[in-house]
């Protein structure tokens, strides 16, 4: 059967499979930021990108968080489960940064006093705002059973990769997660990456991920690089 693409996104494009319930996900070197305002291109940024969410989701799986990822097929090639995506981002925070700390009006570094939860609509078009339980509900983008699972799924996903990036000198600042159903469950979809989340060096402070990209920082390719050879101890 002759793959086509599915859909093409900021970072990804998605193709089909010979399975009606597996799609291929082809990982693009595209970089984006606020919201598709800034455009570029990050050498090699797929490969580290896929072999970093691979590691991550297998990871993951291992501890017991259900996600779509079936293996790794190529340098930017992943096969995963087909999903109905919720359109409904998650994102969780441990420290202040970026978005909020502009909104709360708080120093950048500044450590929350607990794990902050925080729901936006995914939508292109209107920039991805913030919502709440009411809104979703209201708009019917996810029921109150799928909305809690996804709340304990991440915070349960913050839990476990904090721990595991204390021993690789990398501190979680803040991510991105984003879920979809699949025969009937709620499980992790998208991709865990420097792309997704701030990773920041434990030591240092450094910033080792696309806020390297957003803030012209430089160096973008070699975070991403050290961030897959701290995980899993590959020099790309």
């Amino acid at each position: 059967m002759e793959s086509k693409m599915l859909y093409e996104g900021k970072a990804k494009k998605i193709f089909t499979t010979e399975k009606a319930n597996e799609v291929m996900v082809y990982f693009k070197d595209d970089a984006t930021a606020f919201n598709g305002e800034k455009k570029g291109t990050i050498a090699s940024k797929g490969v580290l990108n896929n072999k970093i969410a691979s590691f991550f989701f297998e990871l993951l799986g291992e501890k017991g968080i259900p996600h779509h990822f079936i293996r790794r097929v190529s340098d930017r090639e992943m096969l995963v489960k087909a999903l109905t995506i919720l359109p409904v981002e998650v994102v969780v925070r441990n420290i202040a940064a970026g978005s909020l700390a502009k909104r709360l009006g708080l120093a950048e570094g500044t450590k929350m006093a607990e794990t902050i939860v925080e729901m936006y609509y995914k939508n292109d078009e209107l920039g991805d705002p913030l919502i709440n339980q009411y809104h979703i509900k209201a708009m019917k983008l996810a029921t109150e059973e799928q909305v809690k699972t996804m709340e304990d799924y991440a915070l349960a996903i913050n839990a476990i990769l904090s721990e595991y990036l204390k021993g690789k000198n990398l501190e979680l600042i803040d991510f991105k997660l984003e879920f979809g159903v699949y025969e009937g469950k709620v499980i992790l979809g998208d991709e865990i990456s420097p792309d997704t989340c701030r990773f920041w060096d434990s030591v240092t402070k450094e910033k080792m991920d696309k806020d390297r990209f957003r803030r012209d920082l430089g160096k973008v390719e070699d975070a991403y690089k050290e961030v897959l050879y701290r995980l899993t101890g590959e020099r790309a």
